[in-house]
């Protein structure tokens, strides 16, 4: 039994569901599937326009899950014209991660983190790279790792991720669903939003079922 979770790291909601696939991270596989938002012709800099869509997804996000928005992220990313989001870089340091450590989901939870709260630029490698060694990934193996996983791999992956959304039916990020003897079945982690102990006692109960 696998959970599949299908993310942007630039998804605001796939930021308010952080604390439950942490959860199911500690409960059964989780296999993660980035699917390139922001990535490519869709990498966006930051605007008046973008700024004000943006607010109106995070004050609902704040209500809802009571995730944490910083201010270095509210009064000076959002307000960094300069600044560009671009999912790429990030979904290739997941995939870097995840080679060198199988730690794909925890890069994932320290990027949310920089993104969100301390408003960090996280389409910048370097700052990846710092991310990496946040979290305890040795620096000359991420190094390689993401060398590797840059450009073909990372949009492979990208391209795989949007077809099993596909598949799935899958309304947009983030989707989940648990796959059972090749069979799919969709994961309304939504309507778990700032119900921990509800999502816990459903992870256990989908365990129990299936041992």
């Amino acid at each position: 039994m696998t959970l599949h979770y299908i993310l942007d790291p630039l998804c605001g909601w796939c930021y308010a569901v952080a604390p439950l696939i942490q959860a199911a991270h500690e409960s059964l596989p989780v296999a993660f599937h980035a699917g390139g938002m922001m990535a490519g012709s869709n990498r966006r800099t930051v605007t008046p326009q973008l700024r004000r869509m943006v607010d109106q997804h995070d004050r609902r996000i704040a209500q809802l899950s009571g995730q944490p928005f910083g201010e270095a992220y509210r009064d000076d990313l959002l307000r960094d014209e300069s600044a560009v989001f671009d999912s790429e870089p990030p979904i290739t340091a997941m995939l870097a991660a995840d080679e060198c450590a199988g730690r794909g989901l925890d890069l994932l939870a320290r990027m949310q983190t920089a993104h969100y709260v301390e408003g960090r630029r996280i389409a910048d490698p370097a700052v990846l790279r710092a991310l990496a060694l946040d979290i305890g990934l040795d620096g000359p193996a991420f190094d390689a790792a993401y060398a590797a996983q840059q450009g073909e791999p990372t949009w492979a992956h990208i391209h795989a991720s949007r077809e099993l959304l596909a598949l799935v039916n899958g309304a947009g990020f983030p989707t989940l669903v648990l796959e059972r003897q090749g069979r799919y079945e969709f994961v309304d982690i939504m309507g778990y939003l700032g119900q921990p102990l509800a999502w816990s006692r459903l992870l256990s109960e989908v365990s129990r079922n299936d041992s």
